[in-house]
């Protein structure tokens, strides 16, 4: 498990990093994102599609407000729309992540976790462990990158994968993009009850995960 946590921890700390740069200069800010929709929806419609999606996709490479430009979709495409334009550029983002690490991960890996045994010992940590954390990945920033470049990396099969990012992923952003279609600038109040309802239970989950987990492991360690 040692391993899988190292390269995750390190995984974490290179977005983390692109985080800290895009607020510092400034860049991809709540503000920025919000008057960037504005502006695309004075010109057309269709911009705020193509906008939300690149805003979304870019998430692989520069963290940005992931929720926030959700909310914002459902706000300025309404529900249907704006949760199919969120799903799209988060799922291009994760497929990047995952192709990229698939195709070019195993150089960084190797220079990461030298022995050839402990990574092998680390795709399997994260065959068992992987599915529960790509449905709850969304409980926090960068994690659901994260997990899309270790299940690449992994090899964990793209069906597979898919399968445990959509149940974790779909009511997120459908949640978040219904939130947003409902409300207005006068009342934000939906938006906000959705942001923190979600939150929420991402992170009871994780809690509930993680107790699991380690009960598992009490009752290896005495059989």
């Amino acid at each position: 498990m040692k391993p899988l946590l190292k390269v995750m921890v390190v995984l974490t700390l290179i977005f983390a990093s692109t985080f800290i740069l895009g607020r510092v200069l400034g860049i991809l800010t709540v503000e920025n994102v919000r008057w960037l929709l504005e502006e695309a929806q004075q010109v057309d419609p269709t911009y705020v599609i193509a906008a939300v999606i690149l805003l979304l996709f870019i998430d692989l490479f520069v963290a940005v407000p992931t929720l926030t430009i959700t909310l914002l979709a459902g706000y300025f495409l309404g529900f249907p729309l704006g949760m199919a334009s969120a799903l799209t550029g988060t799922t291009l983002a994760v497929l990047g992540g995952y192709w990229i690490s698939q195709r070019y991960g195993d150089r960084a890996l190797g220079f990461l976790v030298k022995d050839e045994e402990e990574r092998s010992k680390m795709a399997q940590a994260f065959a068992r462990s992987g599915p529960a954390m790509i449905m709850l990945a969304r409980s926090a920033p960068m994690i659901p990158e994260v997990t899309a470049c270790m299940a690449g990396v992994t090899r964990m099969p793209l069906l597979r994968y898919l399968v445990f990012y959509a149940l974790g992923t779909v009511p997120y952003v459908g949640i978040a993009a219904y939130a947003g279609s409902i409300s207005t600038l006068n009342d934000p109040k939906p938006a906000i009850f959705a942001a923190l309802g979600l939150y929420a239970t991402l992170w009871i989950g994780w809690f509930v995960y993680q107790r699991v987990e380690a009960k598992n492991k009490r009752s290896n360690q005495y059989s």
